[in-house]
């Protein structure tokens, strides 16, 4: 049994869609980080970081792992799923999954930031951030051209990158234009696993939050 700590952000699904793409059981434990629960000292013994998304694998000696990336790989290796097992296979899923992490997460991330949560526009600053994500959607785009996913088959590597992608409109970046990555997007988005991952830690249907709701919590934990 697995310890699933998680809120609703895109690196917090990462994690809730790999454990149901894996079918492994896990417990949900909701972390709403906007009221700082994250850096309560019971969690920073799971994460010294205070951030989601954090597990703890009970069937290995209460063995925590954190960030999301990490925890994407420590997955994968103790299935034997949505990794390959050679080492140019490996290599390719763990280089997506690094121009995610590198890339994707940080540049859209801060995209959010200044286009959303700053009561004030800081243009220069929302169009470098919203410029640099393009650019990376761009790159995924021309990879997506020639294989059906970014590392070949259907692997952690999407898992990590979808999440963030799907939420282009909320960093106030376009995919138009980008075919290839529409077409990815929607391949993942229909995929059973994806939408049960996406309603944890609880149904999307049940967010009633207006978006200025939304923008005041992500502010919130921002300043955090």
């Amino acid at each position: 049994m697995i310890d699933l700590y998680t809120w609703t952000t895109p690196n917090g699904y990462k994690v809730s869609i790999a454990l149901e793409e894996l079918g492994l059981p896990y417990t949900v434990h909701p972390l709403d980080i906007g009221t700082g629960v994250q850096k309560q000292p019971e969690f920073l013994r799971i994460n010294p970081n205070g951030r989601i998304p954090a597990i703890v694998d009970r069937d290995a000696g209460d063995f925590a792992v954190f960030e999301s990336g990490a925890i994407l790989l420590y997955l994968a290796e103790k299935t034997g799923k949505l990794m390959p097992a050679d080492v140019k296979g490996r290599s390719r899923v763990i280089q997506w999954l690094m121009f995610q992490m590198s890339g994707v997460g940080p540049m859209q991330g801060q995209a959010n930031v200044f286009f959303r949560y700053f009561p004030e526009k800081l243009q220069p600053a929302i169009d470098r951030y919203q410029n640099e994500t393009r650019r990376l959607y761009t790159v995924l785009d021309t990879r997506l051209k020639e294989s059906e996913y970014l590392a070949g088959d259907y692997s952690i590597a999407d898992i990590a990158t979808w999440p963030w992608v799907r939420m282009h409109d909320w960093a106030g970046v376009s995919v138009d234009g980008l075919p290839n990555l529409q077409r990815w997007l929607k391949a993942i988005a229909d995929r059973p696993a994806v939408k049960r991952g996406l309603d944890v830690p609880f149904p999307q249907k049940n967010d009633a939050r207006t978006e200025e709701e939304r923008v005041k919590a992500a502010r919130a934990i921002t300043q955090r």
